[in-house]
């Protein structure tokens, strides 16, 4: 059962076209990564998704409803979550802070200051904290974690929202290959734990094959492949653009 689809997605720059006629279906609890070089048009999907662009032409429908062109505070309160490359964190606030600044700003209300550190969204905070392995650093400064424990944040920071959907962009960009295990467990329990459906983009071979249950492949913009783990392993077509590049780390 499709809970993501876009039909005949297409993101024209001034005649530089990043997206070309993608047609793509994301199935309810899968793991399913995007795939492709540098420059593959990874980052501009996942902007049409989630509303941080409009797409010159074809349409993107969550949940059965149309999403095309509704900004992303609305398609975040749907259920469609996501993390970002660049890490989106308060860095002068503490890590409690952070969470529950998410929570209040995701209920409609105002934060607080003489009551928030007493009850505002306490217990789901304190869930949140233990859900992403942070509760030993809930007094720290968040600006002050190494980046490993930022991503855990603004992971923690993602599922406020208690979405159905989570799109996960890069999640082990800038990580120490120790930080990437834990980050592939972390994430894999977590889409266990929540029932998550996850959508991610990566660069890591390891990654990828670690906790995909399903591939899709850009190339200039262009889906050229969509299928198992072992079924986008072995496509000629893919090896010699993508995976050709990473054999050592695919295989």
């Amino acid at each position: 059962m499709s809970v993501l689809e876009t039909r005949g997605l297409v993101k024209d720059f001034g005649g530089f076209v990043a997206i070309n006629d993608v047609s793509f279906t994301l199935d309810h609890a899968q793991k399913h990564a995007i795939i492709g070089p540098n420059g593959a048009g990874k980052t501009t999907f996942f902007n049409l998704i989630t509303g941080h662009l409009e797409p010159s032409r074809g349409t993107v429908r969550f949940d059965g409803r149309e999403i095309t062109g509704m900004p992303p505070h609305r398609i975040v309160k749907l259920g469609l979550a996501r993390s970002f490359q660049r890490i989106n964190i308060f860095p002068r606030m503490t890590v409690w802070q952070n969470i529950q600044t998410a929570l209040i700003a995701r209920d409609g209300k105002h934060f607080n200051m003489l009551i928030a550190g007493a009850s505002q969204n306490r217990q789901e905070t304190s869930e949140l904290l233990d859900l992403v392995s942070l509760d030993t650093e809930s007094d720290e400064i968040a600006g002050e974690l190494s980046y490993g424990k930022q991503k855990q944040l603004e992971l923690a920071i993602a599922l406020a929202e208690n979405p159905s959907v989570l799109l996960l962009d890069e999640p082990t960009a800038g990580m120490s290959p120790q930080e990437t295990r834990d980050a592939i467990a972390l994430i894999d329990q977590i889409a266990v734990t929540r029932q998550l459906t996850l959508l991610f983009t990566e660069h890591d071979m390891n990654v990828v094959f670690g906790i995909a249950d399903r591939i899709s492949v850009l190339h200039h913009g262009e889906l050229i492949a969509s299928g198992e783990p072992e079924e986008v392993r072995t496509d000629a077509e893919v090896r010699r653009v993508y995976l050709g590049e990473n054999e050592h780390a695919a295989a």
